[in-house]
């Protein structure tokens, strides 16, 4: 018969603080395993958010920039609006008083702008030019049909070109806005005038080639 070791089947005795000991560290490393991962998904979602902000920053940076420049167009389209409104109502007043500006010319033209009359047509002037009235239209000058209107017409052999030999009745502006053109009486060079220069001067040419050239004085 066999004799049974005593305490053979019994367990031996762990102490309680090494167990503890070990789930400690066994916690400790899970926590440390667990850890890594997390914190690599939070900076992934901090970055995201960080391209969404610079993302809206940068859309608004636009807007504003764009509003900026709408803003700077509608003030000088407003500025440019109140100059040419400034101008039609100048243009359409200073319209009136043109009959009265001519009788002012024709008077000083025959001596009678005198006494009172010359007084008051002479305020008369100054305050339309303090409005921007410009007289404009000179004898001698080239013929431009922008800036006149051609009521007389002739010809005349000493112009080379369409002049204005007399001004019936000078032209008016406002800055670049003309009121009313220049009436002017017009000449232009003599028919065959030109032909018969350069026939002219072909005889003469050819008479100097034959005689030796032109006579020294």
């Amino acid at each position: 018969m066999t004799e049974e070791t005593p305490g053979f089947d019994e367990k031996p005795d762990v102490p309680s603080d090494a167990a503890s000991e070990d789930a400690a560290q066994e916690a400790e490393s899970a926590d440390k395993a667990g850890s890594a991962p997390a914190g690599d998904v939070k900076d992934v979602a901090l970055q995201a958010q960080l391209d969404q902000v610079r993302t809206a920053l940068n859309e608004r940076t636009a807007d504003l920039q764009r509003l900026q420049a709408e803003y700077q167009n509608y003030r000088r389209r407003v500025e440019r609006d109140r100059v040419t409104v400034k101008e039609i109502a100048a243009a359409n007043l200073l319209s009136e008083l043109l009959p009265t500006l001519d009788d002012i010319g024709r008077a000083r033209e025959h001596g009678e702008l005198v006494g009172g009359f010359k007084s008051v047509a002479e305020s008369l002037e100054t305050v339309v030019a303090k409005l921007g009235l410009q007289q404009f239209g000179k004898e001698g000058e080239p013929f431009d049909p922008t800036i006149h209107e051609a009521l007389m017409h002739s010809y005349a052999p000493d112009v080379t070109e369409t002049t204005c030999v007399a001004i019936l009745q000078p032209g008016y502006r406002i800055g670049e806005r003309t009121i009313r053109p220049a009436r002017v009486a017009v000449a232009e060079p003599q028919p065959g005038a030109q032909g018969a220069k350069s026939a002219s001067d072909e005889d003469t040419k050819a008479s100097d080639e034959e005689s030796g050239g032109p006579d020294e004085g």
